[in-house]
């Protein structure tokens, strides 16, 4: 599956208005923003990721002789096209916020700029990368912050929507926060440890419970994690798990001890195995609990007084089944004629889908304590002074303009590819989620909020505001 090429995954239409730029005007560059316009689960913010298989792909792209022979038969394509395509170099330049960094409505996750042939055949696979990966990264940190510090391990390749689902969901789960997966390919690609005890069909496969336990001794002394929910947990798994336990102590092995509990009444039975684990001298082995949880399963329990250690999320982090759709859009916001920069706005009735125009680039703005204060959108080609008016983007807000104080201000962008060129070294998985963690920190605790978070800020420079402005009034008159 690594082998693939995926560079006919993109909708017709951008072959057809490629090949119409190739025809009227192959030297129009062209920018474009790809960005979402609302937080999943009417949350506060959105963990970017996909950065590194978007890499990935541009770094790939190329059209194959079959896939060049498919396109003829098509009758739809001249030879002047299907060469450009034979011979299609890659020559863009892209920006790109780091991976992993809280993102919120609006404001250029990344920007790309190039022949807009070439930026518009991007757009599918963009989207697909980023809305996907976001999304599951963004479910993962919600159910991890529930958690409170203990682990959360991904469980959900079985019910996620085909291979890629698991294998890119599963780095992204582990970006948003789990401690690992339980995918094994996802976990050799990305340098991750798997995760994982046993299913119900080892205990269904022996004689007896009992028997299945010693058997699981046997083969993983110095790990014994065993499932104790087949027949009865309270009655049945838990006294045999503390049998093997005692066996395993006498032998001089002390551990890791620990159960997994996948069905039933999560709350009375974590207490209870909790006082049975106690009281037979192994206050020491871990509880695990799976099935169906998400972050407010998980809320509910720790609530209810649930004795739990770690937790196993599956479905429900995976398919982010609570709002399994991320808002991303690929929107062109200025075209390039010679030297002249021209920008380009899409209308609509609502304000939420009219876009921002001009090449912009999104700062952090922190305060002396190390603390975003909120984001501010910039033209490329200007500078701000402190004490500058800057503009709230939410028409919401009651204040509409703030004064710029003395706050450093962080550029979001990076530059990743210069004329097609990568100059960006990708960090690892681990040092990724170790990055987004880092910037959750930074940001006000109103808006992590798992329910009615307050919004963060974003503010857009005198000279963003004006623009639309001016724009928007000059189609509407």
């Amino acid at each position: 599956m690594e082998t693939r090429n995926l560079t006919l995954l993109l909708d017709f239409y951008e072959l057809t208005m490629a090949n119409g730029f190739l025809q009227e005007n192959p030297e129009k560059i062209g920018y474009f923003d790809l960005y979402f316009r609302k937080v999943p689960d009417q949350g506060g913010v959105v963990i970017y990721t996909g950065l590194a298989q978007v890499i990935k792909y541009l770094s790939n792209l190329n059209f194959s002789d079959s896939d060049i022979e498919y396109l003829r038969d098509l009758e739809t394509f001249d030879d002047e096209f299907l060469s450009y395509l034979k011979n299609f170099e890659f020559k863009c330049d892209v920006w790109s916020m780091k991976e992993g960094t809280p993102a919120f409505p609006n404001e250029p996750l990344l920007t790309v700029r190039g022949p807009i042939l070439q930026v518009q055949l991007l757009e599918t696979m963009l989207l697909n990368i980023v809305n996907h990966e976001s999304l599951i990264a963004t479910k993962a940190r919600r159910v991890c912050m529930v958690a409170h510090g203990r682990p959360v391990m991904e469980f959900g390749s079985r019910r996620a929507q085909g291979a890629d689902a698991a294998t890119y969901g599963a780095r992204a789960a582990v970006i948003g926060g789990c401690s690992g997966t339980a995918n094994v390919l996802s976990a050799k690609q990305f340098g991750l440890k798997p995760l994982g005890t046993m299913a119900h069909s080892w205990v269904q496969s022996f004689e007896s419970e009992e028997a299945a336990f010693a058997a699981w001794m046997r083969v993983y002394p110095h790990n014994c994690l065993l499932l104790v929910d087949t027949y009865d947990v309270l009655k049945s798994g838990v006294p045999h798990a503390i049998e093997i336990f005692k066996q395993l102590k006498s032998q001089g092995i002390t551990g890791p001890f620990g159960i997994r509990i996948d069905s039933g009444d999560i709350t009375y039975l974590t207490k209870q195995a909790r006082k049975m684990l106690d009281q037979a001298g192994f206050s020491e082995a871990k509880i695990t609990i799976s099935n169906a949880l998400d972050e407010d399963v998980i809320q509910n329990v720790l609530e209810e007084g649930a004795q739990v250690d770690s937790f196993g999320v599956g479905e429900k982090l995976i398919t982010a089944a609570s709002d399994p759709v991320l808002s991303g859009v690929y929107k062109l916001v200025a075209i390039q004629e010679a030297d002249q920069l021209i920008p380009k706005i899409k209308l609509s009735n609502t304000v939420e889908k009219t876009t921002i125009p001009g090449f912009k680039h999104p700062y952090r703005m922190y305060d002396e304590h190390g603390k975003a204060r909120g984001d501010l959108l910039l033209l490329a080609s200007e500078k701000i002074r402190q004490n500058s008016t800057i503009y709230n983007s939410d028409p919401n807000k009651t204040i509409q303009t703030r004064r710029l104080k003395k706050w450093q201000l962080k550029p979001l962008h990076q530059q990743i590819y210069a004329e097609g060129k990568l100059i960006y070294q990708q960090p690892a998985t681990l040092a990724v989620k170790h990055y987004s963690k880092e910037k959750i920190n930074e940001l006000p605790e109103a808006c992590l909020r798992l329910k009615n978070p307050d919004t963060y800020d974003v503010f857009w420079s005198k000279q963003v505001r004006q623009l639309r402005t001016k724009m928007i009034n000059e189609f509407t008159k």
